[in-house]
């Protein structure tokens, strides 16, 4: 327990280097050159207590306490914007202060503490900074989340949580010691001060406009992922034991799955007795960051009732192609008592944008509830590695079926019937009949697996591999490359690209991609960048359009838009599958690429 406190304080550290902090440093700047015990100190303590409140109550209370830490951000934006207004006119602050004033002597009157209302206005900026605060926190906090999930709400929960509030207290009281200084000596001048106070004003509501447009969470969130994830990362990697992008996404099942003798399930409402093996308790399903489709659900509601648990990613290729048998499954024996649980759980940074995951399981007709799982809780109660995984839950509780990657489906359907039946379900036979074949299409369809020669290759040098062009790949500095002649399984680049940990993105217009495949399908993970604007591209195949074997997100000349951040699917070959040259070409810049996959 003492070294996850001293690494829950040394991740709090961590905090005051992440740019996702910045909308937050001018508030408390602000009270540089007061008094510590009765200004800094107080709002450092309001900003931990609040913080620790919040995030406890979001790992004990699930969605709703995120919906009130929203509403709490609301009211902690308006008190910070009248707070940066104050400090443009010393006049406002006189006016808009009198409340705060007022109710702090009131308090302190109450307590019995005298002394004026600095305590009680330093501690009211603190709670609303920590409001703000609470959801920047990074990785840190959502491992110290997923314990307190796991574990439930106890004092070590409270201990971890409080202990990273202290180190980022910790930090920003240096940070603001450093900044005392410089205020000091900027008294002697007090045009100087004045001037100091109104660009701290502005900077203020610059941050709270900041936060306004989820810039906090959003854009700087993204250059915290590129500035500080190797920092906190290697925090988090020495108290999990294993990290996100160790897993896979496999297209082909688990053949060392555990094969272990047949036991019947305690408490099975049937005569009825399959041969599934027994595979231990079913793990909790706390810990989602939301729920969609449904209101947060827990083991317990779901008791009785059959439960199939799929771990999926809305980018991925090998998830996207189960998607059609999980559909059918849910609407076949759903009156039977069979739950589909869809558990989201992100591999890049953008899978964790709930809009996106929202839009994704509309545009997939996905209907059946959907936990998003952005903290790895769920992940790691089940000790999941793969996209997709398949875990059947009996009446009971217990793990009786698992699967790993694509494919499997009648045998996994055969297990949802047995047990359906063990449950004491009417009319499973009669819903039974022939196995599920749904159609799939576009990136839905099955893959070509027997002229399925390429395989998953990602662009962000965390693990690229198999990369042509001369030079090799420079990590976070944009560079011009030149477009190679890769063999079978290479990939390069041409022009002007930034390849950072998880993407490349495109520093200028008229740069390409490249790559040497051996599948009917070629599928590429693509995002429009920060900006968020459209980027035209155009695909060649052996330096020709595509015409009939293009894929749903071209036409048959090759051209395309990146809208959005998710998989499109460019190349499906017609006739004959043999080793082609395929290339996009970008007509604008600011495009991020991902990973290839095929099909």
């Amino acid at each position: 327990m003492t070294t996850l406190l001293i690494i829950a304080f040394l991740g709090g550290v961590l905090t005051i280097v992440s740019p996702c902090i910045l909308p937050i440093l001018p508030f408390v700047f602000a009270r540089a050159g007061q008094p510590f015990l009765r200004s800094t100190l107080p709002m450092l303590a309001g900003m931990a207590i609040t913080f620790a409140a919040v995030a406890s109550l979001a790992a004990i209370g699930g969605a709703w306490a995120v919906r009130a830490n929203e509403y709490g951000r609301i009211v902690a934006m308006a008190l910070l914007a009248a707070f940066g207004l104050s400090l443009l006119s010393p006049r406002l602050a006189a006016f808009a202060t009198r409340p705060v004033v007022r109710l702090g002597e009131r308090l302190l009157n109450r307590s019995g503490a005298g002394g004026g209302s600095g305590v009680a206005g330093s501690l009211a900026l603190g709670v609303a900074t920590g409001l703000l605060w609470a959801p920047c926190a990074g990785p840190i906090l959502g491992l110290l989340l997923t314990g307190a999930a796991l574990n439930g709400a106890n004092v070590s929960t409270t201990l971890l949580l409080l202990a990273y509030a202290a180190g980022a207290a910790t930090s920003i009281a240096l940070a603001l010691l450093a900044g005392g200084r410089i205020f000091d000596r900027l008294k002697r001048s007090p045009a100087v001060t004045e001037r100091v106070r109104q660009g701290l004003g502005v900077a203020v509501l610059a941050g709270v406009a900041a936060i306004a447009l989820g810039l906090d969470t959003g854009l700087l969130s993204r250059l915290s992922y590129t500035s500080t994830a190797t920092l906190e990362q290697a925090v988090v990697d020495r108290i999990r034991s294993r990290p996100p992008d160790s897993v896979v996404r496999t297209t082909y099942p688990d053949r060392n799955a555990s094969k272990t003798a047949a036991t019947t399930a305690p408490g099975a409402a049937s005569p009825f007795r399959s041969s599934l093996p027994d595979l231990g308790p079913a793990p909790t399903i706390a810990g989602a960051t939301d729920w969609l489709n449904a209101p947060p659900l827990t083991s317990e509601q779901l008791r009785g009732k059959v439960v199939l648990v799929d771990f999926w990613t809305y980018s991925c290729i090998n998830c996207i192609r189960t998607m059609p048998y999980l559909r059918a499954w849910a609407a076949k024996y759903r009156d039977q008592g069979l739950v589909v649980l869809g558990v989201h759980t992100p591999e890049f940074a953008f899978e964790k944008n709930l809009a996106n995951v929202r839009k994704a399981i509309g545009d997939f007709g996905v209907v059946y509830p959907v936990a998003v799982d952005n903290d790895y809780a769920i992940w790691r109660a089940f000790s999941n590695e793969y996209w997709p995984a398949h875990y059947l839950i009996d009446a009971s509780g217990r793990i009786r079926y698992r699967h790993f990657g694509e494919g499997q489906y009648a045998e996994t359907e055969q297990a949802i019937q047995n047990l359906l039946r063990e449950a004491g379900a009417s009319g499973v036979a009669m819903a039974a009949g022939a196995p599920a074949a749904p159609a799939g299409a576009g990136a839905e369809a099955a893959p070509d697996v027997g002229n399925l020669r390429s395989h998953e290759t990602y662009l962000g040098y965390k693990r690229a591999e198999n990369f042509a062009s001369a030079g090799g790949l420079t990590a976070d500095a944009s560079r011009l490359y030149e477009a190679p002649q890769p063999e079978t399984n290479q990939w390069g680049l041409a022009g002007a690209w930034t390849v950072g940990p998880e993407h490349a993105r495109l520093d200028a217009s008229g740069g390409a991609i490249s790559y040497r495949f051996n599948a009917r399908d070629l599928h590429l993970v693509l995002g429009p960048g920060p900006a968020g604007k459209p980027v035209r591209f155009v695909v060649t195949i052996d330096g020709k359009a595509p015409g009939d074997s293009h894929g749903v997100d071209i036409d048959a000349a090759g051209a395309g838009t990146v809208t959005e951040n998710r998989l499109y699917q460019l190349v499906r070959q017609k006739g004959q599958v043999t080793p082609r040259t395929f290339e996009i070409r970008f007509l604008d810049p600011g495009v991020e690429a991902y990973a290839f996959t095929f099909g």
